[in-house]
């Protein structure tokens, strides 16, 4: 069985982020620490200071304060750093987990089928009206339920959507109930009015539960979601994983790669984050999916694309590191020189590329607060629901589709319930697009019904008329 790195593979020192670099000191400084302590002169060289103090502040303060004054400032500064890093027989290196425990894996051991009636595989529709959608269950996009590997294929399912309720990876913000929220609003289920294609009838779609996660525990639920996106992608159908927070992205791009091949999977990554986290104390968070899955060698770099960046960061020095490893994003400083339009263009351009199986990560924080409020990290000027759906519909059926993940709703954010319904609406957007390349048309179809009502021709080119003679 396939499972996360433990410990994880070390990081190389190239991409250690903020690495410190040596600082040179001036004659004057130089002399004025002639008395400290050799090991505290070293780490003011090795620039390790500049965490707590910045230079030119640190030199001006050397420069000016009495000797005495001096020591215990540099004191000062050096029990910082002591109290900050690592210490051997000081720290702990594990988080302990009493392995005595008799529940120690209860939490994700799956109830046996025997104690069920026993039934014939296949999916379960668990509405209780043939109108409508009321009565009955909610489920992702109003969709029968399905419980094993068995029903996906007793059922040829092409889609199973799964809930994935982590919210530890995020410092706990309510992304643990973006699936409830997703279930028990419209948006995702029906049709969809440009293709004029009902995903629901155009495909074989379940809801395959929620999966088991470890709320205190990021790194030890990683490994189960990883197991069921592959179970899932195993039997044929497309996993969509409805998050949670985006450290689901690791171990769902990671199944994608089990399942198709380690370089062969693609991914488009909408957020308004890069996640390019790489020295945290955790090796997992929702800042550190994309580190993990390029550092493991599931994507190579320039099969990565990211759209929609528009936070504080990346620094100078991540968008350096970003293009020395070859990644491709597009931020929303490219959407205001170029336009939408065009860097779209460009991005599922980039997509096509690779001709791999694509993964498409949709974090909705890269939508604009006005349309996605309840979310754990919104930045404002982001993408409207105008501009992420049509991109969302094409790119689903224009590529081989891996997975989806759709992460970050929280929904108790979110005084209305646009967040949710949003969400639907994009989830609609990936089956309306999977359901078009199904049927083998045009990404960019539209469906003349819906174009214009066709009473005159309007929109037809005019033939011109000759130009006048002038006399």
């Amino acid at each position: 069985m396939q499972q996360t790195p433990n410990p994880p593979p070390p990081i190389p020192a190239e991409d250690i982020m903020g690495e410190p670099k040596p600082v040179d000191l001036p004659a004057d400084v130089a002399a004025k620490l002639a008395g400290i302590a050799p090991e505290k002169v070293a780490l003011i060289k090795a620039g390790r200071t500049g965490r707590y103090v910045e230079k030119d502040t640190l030199f001006e303060r050397i420069r000016t304060l009495p000797p005495a004054e001096l020591a215990t400032y540099i004191d000062a500064i050096w029990s910082l750093h002591e109290q900050a890093e690592f210490k051997a027989g000081r720290d702990r290196i594990t988080i302990p987990l009493d392995t005595a425990s008799p529940m120690f894996n209860a939490w994700k051991t799956k109830r046996p089928l025997l104690l069920d009636p026993k039934r014939d595989p296949g999916p379960v529709d668990l509405g209780r009206y043939i109108g409508g959608r009321g009565g009955g269950f909610a489920t992702f996009a109003n969709a029968p339920v399905a419980f094993t590997p068995e029903d996906l294929k007793a059922g040829k399912v092409e889609v199973a959507i799964v809930g994935a309720p982590l919210d530890m990876g995020s410092g706990w913000r309510n992304a643990i109930d973006g699936p409830r929220a997703l279930r028990m609003t419209g948006g995702a289920g029906g049709n969809d009015m440009y293709s004029m294609i009902n995903p629901n009838g155009a495909l074989k779609i379940v809801d395959y539960g929620d999966i088991a996660i470890d709320q205190n525990s990021t790194e030890r639920s990683v490994d189960h979601v990883r197991e069921m996106v592959r179970e899932i992608a195993r039997t044929g159908a497309i996993p969509i994983v409805i998050g949670g927070d985006h450290s689901l992205e690791y171990p769902n791009v990671a199944a994608a790669a089990d399942v198709h091949g380690k370089g062969k999977v693609g991914v488009v990554h909408f957020d308004s984050h890069y996640d390019v986290g790489r020295n945290g104390v955790h090796w997992i968070t929702h800042g550190s999916p994309v580190y993990r899955v390029l550092h493991e060698g599931h994507v190579r770099p320039q099969d990565y694309i990211q759209v929609g960046l528009r936070a504080r960061g990346p620094d100078l020095e991540t968008f350096g590191w970003m293009r020395n490893k070859g990644m491709r994003y597009h931020t929303m400083v490219e959407v205001e020189k170029w336009g939408w339009e065009r860097v779209m263009a460009r991005a599922l351009a980039e997509a096509r590329q690779n001709t791999k199986k694509l993964w498409i990560s949709f974090d909705v924080d890269v939508l604009d607060p006005a349309f996605m409020p309840g979310t754990g990290t919104p930045v404002p000027g982001g993408l409207t629901m105008r501009e992420a759906q049509p991109i969302m519909r094409r790119l689903c059926a224009e590529n081989d589709i891996a997975g989806i993940d759709i992460v970050e709703v929280a929904p108790y954010l979110d005084t209305s319930y646009k967040t949710a319904l949003n969400s639907n609406y994009l989830l609609n957007a990936c089956l309306a697009g999977i359901a078009m390349r199904k049927k083998g048309l045009n990404p960019g179809y539209f469906n003349p019904v819906s174009v214009e009502h066709g009473i005159d021709d309007y929109y037809a080119p005019k033939a011109r008329r000759p130009a006048r003679k002038r006399r």
